[in-house]
This record gives C-alpha cells, sequence and structure tokens, in this order.
C-alpha cells in the first residue's frame, strides 16, 4: 500500500456478529479485532517502540489535546509527522481532545462554537473548535483520526437526564458534519463518533443519523465511565446495529479483557485504553487465569512467572517474587516490566479471538476463556474499564 492510497477495511471472517478483518493504512496492516495501547505524549509510558514490537503490538494511540499543548503540532509536523518524530513505525490512531471536555469539565467552557480549556501548562486560553480538532490531527498526521464529540456520563451519582443527553448527540452531529467538511487528507481515515449517553434509542438514533453523513468508519464514545457491563452491553448493541457492516467500528477507551471478549462477540473491531499499562504500573497483573494485585503478600516468596502460559520476554526472565520485590522498592524496571506484560496479554488475547472468528469457534473460545480467567482472581479491587487519563 502506497503513502497515498486511502486506507481501506477487509472483513476476511465472521463468526456471528464478530468480524476478523484487516485495516489497510499507510504505515502497514491493522489485523482486526485490534488494541491499541495509549501513547499520550507520543509515548506508552516507559516503554520502546521496539518493546511493543516484540510483544505484538500493531498501533498505539496519541493525545491530540496533550501534543496540541505541547510541543505543538507543527512542531511534529516539521519533523515528517508522528511516525517519524516519535519513532514509530505503524499505524497510528488519534483521538480529538473530547474526552478532555469531558474530564476537564470544570476548566473548560463549552459552546456551540466548541471548547476553550484553561491549559494546565501556563493557565493561557487553549480553543478547540470542530474544525480545529480535524486541522491538529491532520498536521501530527495519524493514520485514523477522529471528530470532536461532546458527550454526557452514565453513572449512578449523575442520573440520565434524556434532555441533556439529546443536546449533546445534536451537537455531536452538528460537529461531526463541521470536521468532515475540513477534512482534507485522503491518507487519513476520519471516524464519526456515535453518542446517546445511557438510552438505547438515542445511541440507535445516533448511529444511524451519523451513518448518513457518509463516514467511513465509526467510533461509539462515552462508555466505560460509570455504566454497568449489563447496560453498557445493551448500548453497545443499539450502536452497532444501524453502523454499514462494511465499516471497520471502534470502541472508545475500552478497556478490561472481559470488556474486550464482550464487545468482539457482538461485532467490534477496535478498541485503546490505558488499562494495561497503568494498572502495570501499580501492581495489577493480566493473567491466563485472572487479574491479580502483585503487590499481595501471598506472591512475596513465588517462584514462578507472572504467567505459566505467557512466554513474553518479562515471564521468560523474572519471578513473581523477584517482581513484586521491584514495585515495593519502587524501582522503575518493576513498573515497566507489568506494563509490557500486561500488554503481550491483550495482544495474545486479541489474536486468540481473531484465530477462533476465523475458525469459527469463538463461542467455545469465548467459554473456555472466561472459565480459566475466573481461575486466579485475587481481589483487585481496580475495576474501572476506560481511562482516558495519561498512559
Amino acid at each position: 500500500m502506497t503513502r497515498a492510497e486511502r486506507p481501506r477495511f477487509e472483513i476476511g471472517a465472521h463468526d456471528g456478529a464478530a468480524r476478523a478483518g484487516r485495516l489497510f493504512t499507510p504505515h502497514g496492516v491493522l489485523e482486526t479485532p485490534a488494541f491499541f495501547p495509549v501513547a499520550t505524549f507520543g509515548a506508552v509510558r516507559g516503554l520502546t517502540p521496539d518493546e511493543l514490537a516484540r510483544v505484538g503490538v500493531q498501533g498505539v494511540l496519541a493525545n491530540t489535546y496533550h501534543l496540541h499543548l505541547r510541543p505543538g503540532e507543527d512542531l511534529v509536523a516539521a519533523h515528517g509527522g508522528l511516525h517519524a518524530f516519535v519513532g514509530w513505525d505503524g499505524p497510528m490512531l488519534s483521538d480529538s481532545g473530547g474526552f478532555q471536555v469531558f474530564s476537564l469539565d470544570a476548566f473548560c467552557r463549552r459552546s456551540e462554537a466548541g471548547v476553550e480549556f484553561k491549559s494546565p501548562l501556563d493557565g493561557s486560553a487553549v480553543f478547540l473548535s470542530p474544525e480545529r480538532a480535524v486541522e491538529i490531527q491532520e498536521k501530527l498526521g495519524a493514520d485514523l483520526i477522529v471528530v470532536l464529540d461532546e458527550f454526557e456520563a452514565i453513572s449512578p451519582e449523575r442520573p440520565a437526564d434524556l434532555g441533556r443527553t439529546r443536546a449533546s448527540l445534536e451537537r455531536t452531529l452538528r460537529w461531526a458534519e463541521r470536521g468532515q467538511s475540513v477534512h482534507r487528507r485522503g491518507d487519513q481515515l476520519l471516524f464519526g463518533i456515535v453518542q446517546g449517553g445511557g438510552s438505547a434509542e438515542l445511541r440507535a438514533e445516533s448511529a444511524a443519523r451519523t451513518a448518513k453523513l457518509g463516514f467511513g468508519a465509526f467510533a461509539i464514545g462515552g462508555l466505560g465511565v460509570g455504566e454497568s457491563a449489563e447496560e453498557r452491553s445493551r448500548l453497545v448493541t443499539a450502536a452497532l446495529d444501524p453502523l454499514p457492516p462494511s465499516a471497520p467500528r471502534y470502541l472508545m477507551g475500552l478497556g478490561l479483557p472481559e470488556d474486550l471478549v464482550a464487545a468482539v462477540e457482538r461485532g467490534v473491531d477496535l478498541f485503546d485504553c490505558v488499562v494495561p499499562t497503568r494498572h502495570g504500573r501499580h501492581g495489577s497483573v493480566f493473567t491466563s487465569r485472572g487479574r491479580i494485585n502483585l503487590r499481595n503478600a501471598r506472591y512475596r516468596d513465588e517462584r514462578v512467572p507472572l504467567d505459566p502460559d505467557c512466554f513474553c520476554p518479562v515471564c521468560a526472565r523474572w519471578t513473581r517474587a523477584y517482581l513484586r520485590h521491584l514495585l515495593n522498592a519502587g524501582d522503575a524496571l518493576g513498573a515497566r516490566a507489568l506494563s509490557l506484560h500486561n500488554l503481550a496479554y491483550y495482544m495474545r488475547l486479541l489474536r486468540g479471538l481473531r484465530e477462533a472468528i476465523e475458525g469459527g469457534t469463538l463461542a467455545a473460545f469465548a467459554a473456555r476463556w472466561r472459565e480459566r480467567y475466573a481461575e486466579e482472581g485475587s481481589g483487585d479491587s481496580s475495576s474501572r474499564s476506560a481511562v482516558h487519563s495519561p498512559a
């Protein structure tokens, strides 16, 4: 695929609603379903591009808002774009800054024109419009980019307000059209975003109307921020049904392994989240038999790998006891090693899902995975599935 070609998506196999495919980009092919680790400032924290590639990472996500603040998209463009600037040769995805509209709500002012933030670096005003969000991403040069959106969180503490949710849905649609109107780079795939809060009806409406705008790819936003797994399943299904079946579908900000398996079963193709790296830095380890908290005293003298079924560089070299020691000593190698192992686990899980879809055995694979994943969980209390803070 040459740099002048437009990205394209080909579905190679179905198993129920699940799909296995290939997303062609100017910087390589993504085998889907695929997971993007988050490289907030252009790097997956503490890990090198070579280490990421070694454990099977196909692509990474960069944060538009943070890179706009520093070093600035003009500097990145002058270096040849994100790929050259950060030294990553594979596909890259950039978000739009829409999550920061939500997470920094107390420090920003929304209007129809866009969002004005107060820079956390120097206090200066930073304005982000739907047009600017796309223009910044075009200068950054990621292969996959998304429009600016607005959403309302779903949480027990903040009951759903359908009027407010409707207003955010309508604004997201208007902003999508505005972002679409300034998109010029044919070598970048622009994603429209589906919103609708906790209403399945509004999710379906948002998806249908976003599809009518003619986007070539679709993201589902505003989930993983307080809703139950059952709610999320219902809302994801409602959002997917009206979308063109030939277009890639991206579930933004999720999450935990159980989130990925459930969403793949429903037909999602792409994911991103800080969970594997951020959890790793705090001692939370994903294994084929469940999630463990390595800081627990029970692992003090365990002379086995993090996951006996894993052959990543971490499991091939070090024991649970040694890695726990590094964590408790505050040595950076411990955080790096657990982050790398967690990413290796995610890549192995996604590869297994792809192979199961291609072989028509997804139901059996998912059942086996769920049974085994429940074996060793040690009461790790960190359960948020979607976290968009720096990775």
